[in-house]
């Protein structure tokens, strides 16, 4: 890319940037609350973030998307965390920067028309159901299986904390087509929710991500064409590691967004509340740990832009991507901790937004992949299996 060309994309990312920081404060600041109280996001708000023109931005125009780079889905993600609206970004992971991805990087032409204009304009909600009761992050050892009948797939199993479900309009079943093959047994189907034998489970209760609905699913013989097959039988834990990459960039974005948003937080408190006759920002304490956390915001921040170039390169590695995500996750747990530190007792009440900032941050070390399965996808990285 010339000089020129990164210019031009700068600029085009930073208009965007405006367009989005214009919609979240007109169309979710005002009613977030509300989502958080009821416990949930309202449907017909994915339509809002398609007429917008947020879903999918960097699919092809040929879906209805606007052809961006892959700057501006991480972009939107790392504002909505950045503001608070941490629960709406995981949500917006899930559609835009997993499931689109998936279908148009796997799926057949058909496929793509059928589900990637829905996708954009947000007629079409998505899941990914990969974990199961007690499987946690075992893909290898999942249960759910598709048995091949003529030319349907029959699907039994369940699935459970999986977001976006209950509004998914589709979920990409991650199960065993051959349950005596290990992870080459593992493939990926595109189940249309309307089908008999698909069933909602009772939404799951959370500490934290309150809007962001999370459901348990069940599939009792659900038939689906053969032709429901995404990508390759057999290939589906192959096509995830494909995909991961991007995933797990995608929660880099929002930790880096989330840490930002948690300091100019505390930034700003520290400054108006007095202690000693004096602003907590005049006491050395205050100023170091803050100083600290900017540390730590900065260096996952250039790791993080350092992966989304080597990702826009075609060079980023499932071991770039774990290294990535542990590192950015954990240092969104020191720092949002010792943010709401600086609040004190006011830190630990609903009334005051970073106690938000601190419930929502502690699932990201532990879904897609956790702190302790991406030490282990490093270590075989560094010393093999």
């Amino acid at each position: 890319m010339t000089l020129n060309q990164q210019t031009q994309e700068d600029a085009a990312l930073e208009e965007f940037r405006a367009m989005v920081l214009r919609f979240l404060e007109q169309e979710v600041q005002p009613h977030y609350e509300k989502w958080e109280d009821d416990k949930l996001m309202p449907r017909e708000f994915w339509n809002t973030m398609g007429a917008a023109g947020l879903l999918c931005p960097d699919l092809p125009e040929a879906y209805g998307a606007a052809a961006t780079s892959v700057d501006v889905p991480l972009m939107i993600m790392e504002e909505m965390c950045r503001l608070n609206f941490h629960a709406l970004s995981s949500g917006y992971n899930i559609q835009a920067n997993i499931i689109g991805p998936y279908i148009y990087n796997l799926g057949s032409e058909e496929q793509k028309q059928r589900w990637l204009p829905g996708l954009v304009s947000g007629e079409v909600v998505a899941s990914l159901a990969m974990t199961e009761p007690g499987g946690g992050s075992d893909t290898a050892a999942m249960r759910t299986q598709a048995v091949r009948d003529g030319d349907h797939y029959v699907i039994n199993g369940s699935k459970t904390f999986i977001t976006n479900a209950i509004h998914a309009d589709l979920v990409v079943l991650c199960c065993k087509t051959d349950m005596n093959a290990g992870a080459k047994g593992v493939s990926l189907i595109l189940v249309d929710t309307t089908l008999p034998g698909f069933k909602r489970g009772k939404q799951i209760k959370k500490i934290g991500q309150h809007s962001s609905d999370t459901v348990e699913l069940f599939f009792d013989n659900l038939q689906v064409p053969v032709d429901c097959l995404l990508g390759t039988e057999g290939m589906g834990f192959i096509h995830m590691m494909q995909e991961l990459p991007r995933e797990r960039l995608g929660c880099s974005a929002q930790a880096v967004g989330h840490m930002q948003g948690a300091l100019d937080l505390a930034a700003d408190y520290v400054q108006q509340r007095h202690a000693f006759g004096q602003p907590l920002s005049k006491l050395q304490n205050t100023r170091f740990k803050l100083a600290e956390c900017k540390v730590k915001l900065e260096l996952g921040r250039a790791l993080y832009e350092k992966n989304v170039a080597k990702f826009k390169a075609g060079q980023m590695t499932v071991d770039d991507a774990a290294a990535l995500k542990y590192a950015t996750t954990e240092m969104e747990l020191e720092v949002i901790n010792e943010c709401l530190q600086h609040f004190g007792g006011y830190g630990y009440t609903d009334e005051y937004p970073i106690s938000r900032f601190y419930r929502d941050a502690r699932i990201q070390t532990i879904y897609a992949g956790s702190s302790e399965i991406m030490l282990e996808v490093v270590a075989r990285g560094i010393l093999g299996r």
